[in-house]
């Protein structure tokens, strides 16, 4: 989950920008990476594993085995033992920036695989990761939102592909979502902007699903392109601010830090501003939640 060096990578803290092509960029201030939270990011698992496993019905068959494979931005690695399951013979090294993530994916899921393939995990900022070695397959899971200039590794990471390898990732593309446009309204209001400007509004560099098949068609590569809009039903009291709070809130969070009463205005602020914006019904709250995916195969 995080993955670059001042900026957070986690595999939400959705981190997509859909139609503000034309908005301005926001400034966002230099601040130490955030500090993760792997139980709370799991309270919604299952909600945010599903996005992977529909990726994955989509990378085709890998050109060796036993295969060899990168997870960009790990965050606590539940989500990387899958590919142990799709690949059980693969040597397969989960890469994240935070300790806290680390910690909990090397506790949980290090070691040999029951297929005989091997899993283990290592610090990287996905910012300036480079490859040094050949990779059957490269994969990242909502983790790339956290990396401004990421479509600027494309060209390198495919190059590290063995040839017919496959570089796949899901992205989230919710930014201009009321939970995130008012996150960002927020850390920019005058009572919050000395402490928090840009914490809210760090996205503006994902692109557009036309535009990633258009950067993977100029690398080669036979691509597949899509996006999908989750129409998630969220239960217990203020399940989006539970949500939020696993991924997106996260630097908002690292920042305030241990100013408890700082921490309990801003959270309550945002609270009431995402109870108007997501009413709860007879059976939960629903938190439509927009991703975009890209597979993209090098020439065999």
């Amino acid at each position: 989950m995080a993955s670059a060096s001042n900026r957070p990578i986690s595999r939400e803290a959705s981190h997509m920008h859909s139609d503000t092509a034309s908005a301005p960029t926001p400034v966002v201030t230099a601040s130490a990476a955030p500090v993760w939270d792997p139980q709370q990011y799991l309270r919604h698992a299952g909600h945010r594993t599903r996005p992977f496993l529909d990726l994955l019905t989509r990378i085709p068959e890998l050109p060796t085995t036993p295969a060899r494979i990168a997870d960009l931005g790990c965050g606590p690695g539940n989500v990387t033992a899958l590919l142990a399951d799709r690949w059980p013979q693969a040597r397969i090294t989960g890469f994240d920036l935070s300790p806290e993530m680390l910690r909990r994916a090397t506790q949980d899921h290090a070691g040999p695989t029951p297929g005989g393939g091997h899993l283990d995990f290592g610090h990287a900022d996905l910012a300036d990761w480079h490859p040094e070695e050949s990779y059957d397959l490269i994969v990242s899971n909502a983790a790339l939102q956290w990396v401004p200039n990421h479509p600027g590794s494309f060209a390198a990471w495919i190059t590290a592909l063995r040839p017919g390898g496959t570089f796949a990732f899901q992205i989230p593309g919710n930014f201009t979502a009321p939970s995130h446009r008012m996150l960002a309204d927020l850390c920019d209001a005058p009572r919050w902007r000395d402490r928090l400007a840009g914490h809210g509004a760090r996205y503006v560099h994902i692109l557009e699903p036309a535009e990633y098949l258009a950067r993977f068609t100029e690398l080669g590569c036979a691509v597949d392109v899509w996006e999908t809009t989750y129409h998630q039903l969220l239960a217990g009291p203020d399940p989006v601010l539970d949500w939020v709070k696993g991924t997106a809130l996260r630097p908002v969070l690292t920042e305030l830090g241990d100013d408890k009463e700082a921490v309990d205005r801003f959270l309550a602020e945002y609270r009431e501003a995402l109870r108007a914006a997501y009413p709860p019904g007879p059976r939960g709250t629903v938190f439509p939640f927009r991703r975009i995916f890209a597979v993209a195969r090098k020439e065999a």
